[in-house]
């Protein structure tokens, strides 16, 4: 895009709405777009939507950008004119607007009149997104109102609209919800819920309850969550969401509209909505908001609650339907290992452990891998605590320590059920060991996890929990360890100049000696753009270590059980390191040198 007209090249502030043919005429002038272009665009704008905003208007009958070809969308339209009229462009980001202070600056009717949303409030200034960087009599009458200075942004009309309303529904609702609650906030909540299971006529509060909790959970999936925290506080509640990993706080509500939400999700969640002294867990399946009258895909998730000091905390894990689609390469494996990893998968009867820390991805490679092999010949069978997805291609099991179904009796009801391939969840304890190398024994394929900081450290715990090593040497075809790193966002990644890459090059070669990294080096560094909310990351991938259990392996097992002896054999057998992986994943301009420093151990 061509540079922006200074300021004071721009039309004058008094000159009222905008006209799409005047931003025709602008964006000629700019050298945005090309004469034919304009007279193009003239002709197919005469027969398009009038009521629609100019901005918008123009960006539905895709013009082309002289520069590159590429169509110019309402964003970028917007983003053009923002530095035509010297003002500040916004991309309005849900989650960093307090939507509760911006509520209070304006009244819904009164944003939806002038077209304007307050997005930010400080102590002595309100920062409003306009899409009519001409029109400001209003300006006055807020600062008045307010005491406060207004600064203008600019932003998308679409998002102006879309967001006004859901803003302002939002803190309606919740102050609807607190209102109904007295002084004592909404404690009154579980007198509702038993008027609801006799299916009578609840009052209009819950009906702001409901709407927050709705609220919640789209924005949960627009923003890409994996979970959804619901934390009491001594004032206030706090909502955050976990995204790529990483917690990000998006609203504070009053406890009492906290403690309603909540009661209302475990209600939907079958849960003993009365019971707040232990914790719980439960499900519920909804689905993502569609568009027009296509309706959106299904969405599990799982619920678990823990008292604490200040109330019932809740999280809610979100599960992404495509998460058991994915190929091993979407996973994140290199073609070395996807082969490995294939082949470990066709073998008749063994045990294939899976290991990392809590929230390294095992369930995800776990699922997917099932998914490929559950065929209608196939009988596969689960034992999970909790069951983290239901799959139709599965028959999966809940463990109920309090019927006595753990692990090892579940794996032992299992053994009757005719099956060919079984995933326990987690190996805990020697009993599930014990049953676990026993399935394998009588002709079965197992797959099960360990939390271990590596592949060979597997073998080790098998011993420490007891497992002879002749049944290891039995049973056990290979360990896959993995981790998860967060990746580069690909709208702002910038390429590292030659002196920079030249160091992180020299450092990267340092950290994963005697190893060497081959082939092409084009390091990226994060940046931060509105797509992955200045973060400069979006997304995450597996980084994965597999480990082939051979024959001189085993006989280092029987002979010297040490882990740096099974260590020093598995990278002779063609296992690389985890770290070595991230550094391959860090060459191709994919991660960064800090994000496998801080999820990887050490190269041996």
């Amino acid at each position: 895009m061509s540079p922006a007209v200074p300021p004071s090249a721009a039309a004058p502030t008094d000159q009222g709405p905008l006209d799409w043919r005047s931003l025709v005429g602008w964006l000629r002038e700019d050298g945005v777009i090309a004469a034919a272009e304009a007279e193009r665009t003239v002709a197919r704008c005469a027969s398009a939507h009038s009521a629609q905003h100019p901005l918008q208007r123009l960006s539905v009958v895709g013009m082309a950008r002289a520069e590159d070809g590429h169509v110019l969308d309402a964003e970028t339209l917007t983003q053009w004119l923002a530095g035509r009229c010297g003002l500040a462009y916004l991309r309005i980001d849900p989650l960093k607007v307090d939507v509760g202070k911006v509520a209070d600056v304006m009244s819904a009717a009164y944003a939806e009149r002038h077209k304007v949303l307050p997005v930010q409030v400080s102590p002595t200034e309100v920062v409003v997104a306009t899409a009519e960087p001409f029109i400001r009599d209003w300006v006055p009458e807020v600062e008045r109102q307010t005491r406060k200075s207004v600064r203008l942004v600019l932003a998308s009309p679409v998002a102006i609209t879309r967001y006004t309303a859901e803003f302002f529904a939002l803190a309606k609702s919740v102050r609807a919800a607190n209102k109904g609650g007295g002084s004592g906030g909404f404690g009154s909540f579980e007198q509702l819920v038993e008027l609801g299971k006799a299916n009578k006529q609840l009052d209009a509060n819950d009906q702001g309850v409901v709407q927050v909790v709705d609220w919640l959970w789209q924005y949960a999936f627009d923003q890409r969550a994996s979970d959804i925290h619901l934390e009491p506080r001594r004032e206030q509640g706090v909502i955050r969401f976990r995204i790529d990993g990483v917690l990000h706080p998006v609203y504070q509500m009053p406890m009492g509209v906290m403690n309603a939400m909540i009661a209302r999700i475990k209600l939907l969640g079958r849960m003993d909505v009365v019971e707040k002294r232990r914790p719980q867990d439960g499900r519920i399946k909804t689905l993502r908001p569609g568009v027009g009258a296509v309706k959106g895909d299904e969405v599990e998730m799982r619920l678990s609650t823990l008292p604490t000091a200040f109330g019932e905390k809740m999280v809610m894990r979100i599960f992404d339907p495509e998460a058991t689609v994915k190929d091993l390469s979407a996973l994140g494996f290199s073609a070395h290992d996807a082969q490995r990893w294939e082949a470990l998968t066709q073998r008749p009867h063994g045990i294939v452990l899976v290991t990392g820390p809590t929230g390294s991805g095992k369930t995800t490679t776990l699922y997917a891998t099932l998914k490929r092999l559950a065929t209608e010949e196939v009988n596969v069978s689960t034992v999970e605590d909790p069951i983290e997805m239901i799959e139709p291609a599965f028959n999966q099991t809940q463990v109920q320590t309090h019927l006595d179904l753990d692990f090892a009796q579940g794996l032992r009801a299992l053994m009757r059920q005719d099956p060919d391939i079984i995933m326990v969840g987690e190996i805990r304890d020697l009993p599930t060991a014990e049953m676990a190398v026993q399935a394998a024994l009588t002709g079965h394929l197992v797959f099960t996890t360990l939390h271990t900081n590596d592949a060979p450290s597997a073998v080790m715990r098998l011993m420490e929990l007891g497992i002879p090593p002749y049944l290891i040497n039995a049973t056990v075809l290979g360990v896959l360890a993995q981790r998860l790193v967060r990746t580069l966002c690909p709208a702002c990644r910038a390429r590292e100049d030659d002196a920079t890459a030249s160091a992180s090059r020299a450092a990267l070669t340092e950290l994963v000696k005697p190893w060497q990294v081959s082939g092409g080096y084009r390091p990226y560094q994060p940046v931060g753009c509105v797509d992955c909310r200045m973060t400069g990351y979006r997304g995450r991938m597996g980084l994965y270590e597999l480990l082939v259990v051979t024959e001189a392996f085993k006989d280092k097992v029987s002979r010297e059980p040490r882990l740096d002896a099974l260590r020093r054999q598995a990278v002779v057998d063609g296992m690389r390191p985890l770290r070595l992986a991230g550094a391959a994943r860090v060459a191709e301009g994919l991660t960064t040198l800090d994000e496998v420093l801080a999820s990887t151990p050490p190269v041996y």
